[in-house]
């Protein structure tokens, strides 16, 4: 008799897990600014200090100028690509190099990001000086198999090829499917962001 509210409540559970999902990039406007449909949960994604990046939280660029460890579940044999967008390029009021890319990894053997090829290497949050805060989301998505990509590889010196990227159409070229997974965060500028960009000096 135990098992049927137990079993209820469990679908329950799952249900508000990934509406939760579907609201939070909706009233982010992730959808549709960056994807046309939410993914059905959430990556996790956590910086140093244990500070977690989720659901539309703020965090600062010093805080988030290394690189993640970021973490799902994933059957052995299956592929993912892995990207970090801003839709928010310059300012989230006047994004006319919607997106710059910040990271983008493909071929992740389950869920192992250092086996994974770097077609963009990673960079943190750069917001320009008055422009508020950006939206910096995560994106996973599922590969029908080990693929061949053509895109050149950036250095985390570069921002060649960086502004004015589509992370749909990327997908869609790859046919990559929706997003299985994703999160985002916000940040504005602070006193780190003129080191990035100083360090973005290789074309």
């Amino acid at each position: 008799m135990l098992l049927i509210p137990i079993l209820l409540a469990s679908i329950v559970a799952v249900a508000q897990s990934s509406a939760s999902v579907e609201e939070v990039f909706a009233s982010h406007e992730v959808v549709p600014d960056v994807i046309a449909q939410a993914p059905n949960q959430f990556l996790k994604v956590t910086y140093k200090e244990g500070l977690v990046a989720k659901e539309g939280v703020e965090l600062t660029p010093t805080q988030v100028k290394d690189q993640p460890l970021v973490e799902w579940s994933a059957a052995p044999g299956d592929y993912y690509t892995l990207i970090l967008t801003d839709p928010d390029a310059p300012s989230r009021a006047e994004p006319k190099f919607r997106e710059f890319k910040h990271w983008v990894v493909v071929n992740i053997p389950g869920n192992d990001v250092a086996s994974g090829d770097v077609l963009t290497a990673y960079i943190g949050s750069g917001p320009p000086k008055g422009t508020g805060l950006h939206r910096y989301v995560f994106l996973l998505y599922k590969q029908p198999g080990k693929l061949d990509f053509k895109e050149k590889h950036v250095s985390n010196k570069s921002r060649r090829d960086r502004p004015s990227f589509k992370a749909a159409k990327f997908a869609e070229e790859y046919q990559l499917g929706n997003p299985v997974a994703g999160n985002f965060y916000q940040a504005q500028y602070d006193d780190y962001v003129p080191e990035l960009h100083k360090q973005l000096s290789e074309e």
